[in-house]
């Protein structure tokens, strides 16, 4: 079908051990519980995405235990979160009690800026966004996710793709607030892809070396990444019980991640 030249290459492993669940019946006599308050319109991205991880058209948009999911692949649910997963935390840790479930995280590894000077109008500009991107940024979200994961029915996949973001001008009713408005966002390809689904694979995802106790500089310095996204991530470890805080180094807390831990990401 049209969407497998979306996926070009993969990396992580599979994740494909979990508990045994009984087959999903979805319930479409049930109204679906939404949890946001305002209802907003699906993205050609998420609508190719949920098309990518079950393709069957009866599978996509159902309700069970009152919530509306994306998709069903067998006895497994599938969420597919571009937004932030704060948002979703308490359906999922919910559905956790009863099915399997995995979340789709898509980042934005290189992003295709169309510009139009209203909805529907002609392209005024394009462009490449300068801004890229990794595996990495997700900790500037996951620190909303470290009550929910992890959990032995719960994977997180993170995407790392290429998409086009068609944009129109906006109301700009604060100064903080950006100058233009999302019209839809279309999904390229998909580049690469991480599967999490325990504790240290944060530790492989992250790839920080923790024989001896690190500050969050540190850490910035092996990942090269800013201080601010350092702290995220140390937080997220500490959160999950990857790692643990062992003293001080001047004002900066040191960070150790427990050597059977360590042993066991080697293994």
């Amino acid at each position: 079908m049209w969407f497998h030249h979306l996926i070009v290459e993969s990396s992580g492993h599979s994740g494909k051990s979990r508990l045994p669940s009984p087959r999903i019946s979805p319930d479409r006599s049930e109204p679906a519980r939404c949890p946001h308050k305002f209802v907003v319109m699906e993205t050609t991205l998420h609508r190719q995405l949920k098309e990518l991880y079950s393709p069957a058209v009866g599978q996509q948009e159902v309700a069970v235990n009152g919530y509306r999911i994306d998709a069903i692949d067998g006895d497994k649910l599938i969420e597919i979160q571009y937004g932030s997963l704060g948002a979703i935390r308490e359906k999922i840790r919910d559905l956790l009690n009863d099915h399997d479930v995995h979340v789709v995280k898509p980042l934005a590894g290189r992003k295709y800026l169309v510009n139009r000077k209203r909805r529907g109008g002609r392209v005024h500009s394009s462009r490449y966004s300068p801004r890229r991107e990794s595996f990495l940024d997700v900790f500037d979200d996951f620190v909303y996710f470290v009550n929910v994961f992890p959990h032995p029915r719960l994977t997180v996949e993170l995407l790392l793709t290429e998409q086009e973001e068609h944009r129109v001008p906006g109301k700009r009713r604060r100064r903080w607030q950006k100058r233009f408005a999302v019209e839809d966002r279309i999904l390229r390809c998909v580049n690469q892809r991480f599967v999490l689904s325990t504790r240290n694979d944060l530790l492989r995802l992250l790839g920080v070396d923790f024989t001896a106790p690190m500050t969050t500089a540190d850490i910035a310095k092996q990942c090269d990444i800013p201080r601010w996204l350092a702290q995220k991530a140390a937080y997220c470890l500490r959160k999950t019980g990857t790692a643990d805080v062992v003293g001080k180094r001047g004002n900066a807390l040191l960070y150790q991640v427990p050597k059977k831990t360590r042993s066991r990401r080697v293994a």
